[in-house]
């Protein structure tokens, strides 16, 4: 199941004006180029924003995302026809031979449960053809990035086109880990309708990562730092053989 800011039309038609700074793909998108990616399958693909930058780069891409709403809003945006968009998840996907297979912001933490995380691994391992490349990335709990968020340092009013004032705020709901969970909250100007949306991360140990990846069959060829979150973040590549 989706989260509401993903799955619900009026919420995932606001998350990229709520969300614009994505410069955190800047160094995905070099990655692709560095490795001559002509192929890629975007997983979690949300509001198509990373699928369209590499279409735009006249890479081939295959979108999936189970949130239908936010799948919707791709599909709407200019370019999208470049983009093959799949409403689901990684673990039944039609036959693919992709030279990289991308996890962006949160997807990898939002893959709770200990067995669909190993399906969407095992996934995306499918997917790729031999020495394709797996990368994603996801936040080091040593860091406790969760501390911060609150009403205070995430309280913004946003005007946007069609939608009007939006006003949010997040909140820390419960801390157990490896599981962390929040609460979104969106209040709409134009009708007063106050919305939430409950999100849940999951925070793996980087030899977690490592003992993951190699029972899938993945060869582990860097851990790197994340350049918009130094020191906070741990961004695989792996390859299969």
């Amino acid at each position: 199941m989706a989260d509401e800011i993903f799955g619900h039309p009026r919420l995932a038609a606001v998350y990229d004006a709520l969300d614009p700074d994505r410069t955190d793909l800047d160094a995905y998108l070099a990655l692709a180029g560095q490795l001559e990616a002509r192929r890629v399958l975007d997983i979690g693909c949300g509001t198509g924003v990373f699928a369209l930058l590499l279409a735009d780069r006249g890479v081939e891409v295959v979108g999936v995302d189970p949130a239908r709403a936010s799948v919707d809003v791709a599909r709407a945006k200019p370019g999208s026809e470049r983009v093959h968009w799949i409403c689901g998840d990684a673990t039944a996907l039609p036959p693919l031979r992709v030279d990289l297979a991308t996890m962006t912001a949160n997807v990898a933490q939002a893959i709770v449960a200990p067995d669909a995380w190993q399906r969407t691994l095992s996934g995306a391992f499918r997917a790729l053809r031999p020495g394709g490349h797996l990368v994603f990335e996801t936040r080091d709990p040593a860091a406790r990035g969760w501390e911060a968020w609150n009403r205070a340092a995430s309280y913004r009013v946003t005007e946007i086109p069609q939608a009007g004032v939006v006003t949010r705020w997040v909140e820390l709901v419960e801390v157990s880990p490896p599981l962390v969970t929040f609460r979104w909250h969106l209040v709409f100007a134009a009708d007063g309708q106050h919305m939430v949306s409950d999100s849940t991360l999951r925070f793996r140990e980087r030899d977690e990562v490592e003992a993951e990846l190699a029972a899938q069959g993945y060869v582990l060829q860097e851990v790197r730092d994340a350049p918009d979150r130094p020191g906070r973040e741990f961004v695989f590549v792996a390859r299969r053989p």
